[in-house]
């Protein structure tokens, strides 16, 4: 059983090339999430192999991420095999030490854990990357699952094969809390004039806090995925004054069906 989350399609593409090769179905933490719910129970199977697989958002998982794993409840958990893979621009700092941490207060434990350089997409700072840029890093992280797949298959302990950064612990430390503070913030979201009322922002959006009527309205705490900018048709969504000019990401191996929450 893998649970993913995805904003722009980077980690879905990974959790479903995994799951494909090792048999094991999918769960969106974003769809999930949204019923709302205490806690979130799932029967494992004998030996049943477990991930979690999300982008890194300022050196640490997504906060959704940490308070999925604080509700899951895994019956029939019996030191199954837990991996972890991490999709960043460049690096993720402590982002494992934090899953690992989050997975024993809720009595489970890490066994493995991965990070896959993917395509930038954090354009409220920085900017998408070029397209020789991208396709490289796209075929290397294939390359990079095909290692992963083969370690899973294995139940594979303490394989660590991760790029921390320069700093990174600090970077973790420091960045996040400051990130998860602000962030959360949707007062710098706005649709202009481009907007046709397609709600494809609604759709895809992991907090769901998006409706649309004649155009979208941000109420709520944001995670800054930023589904509903990239994958906006129309590249009507922007947040402050940094994003018009700058390049929309979308992976090519997945639709925007397919990153839906409701």
């Amino acid at each position: 059983m893998i649970f993913y989350f995805s904003g722009t399609g980077n980690s879905l593409d990974i959790a479903k090339s995994i799951g494909e090769n090792q048999g094991e179905k999918l769960v969106s933490i974003g769809r999930v999430m949204n019923d709302r719910k205490d806690y979130y129970e799932y029967i494992l199977e004998e030996n049943e192999t477990i991930g979690f697989i999300y982008p890194v958002y300022a050196w640490a998982p997504p906060s959704m991420v940490i308070e999925f794993i604080k509700k899951l409840r895994l019956k029939n958990y019996k030191d199954n095999y837990i991996f972890s893979v991490a999709t960043c621009g460049e690096n993720i700092g402590n982002t494992m030490k934090v899953l690992d941490k989050a997975l024993n207060k809720n009595g489970l434990k890490l066994s493995s854990g991965f990070s896959i350089k993917m395509p930038n997409n954090y354009i409220v700072l920085g900017n998408v990357d070029s397209k020789e840029v991208e396709e490289h890093k796209l075929l290397a992280a294939k390359e990079k699952v095909k290692i992963i797949n083969e370690i899973i298959r294995n139940k594979e302990n303490q394989v660590f094969q991760i790029d921390k950064g320069f700093m990174g612990g600090v970077l973790t430390i420091i960045v996040n809390p400051m990130f998860n503070k602000r962030g959360i913030s949707v007062k710098e979201f706005y649709a202009n004039d481009n907007c046709n009322s397609c709600r494809v922002c609604e759709k895809v959006c992991n907090s769901q806090i998006i409706k649309v009527t004649e155009k979208p309205r941000w109420e709520g705490q944001c995670t800054q995925c930023l589904a509903c900018i990239h994958l906006c048709p129309q590249k009507a969504i922007q947040y402050g004054k940094g994003t018009e000019a700058k390049g929309r990401y979308k992976n090519p191996n997945v639709k925007i069906k397919d990153m839906e929450i409701i």
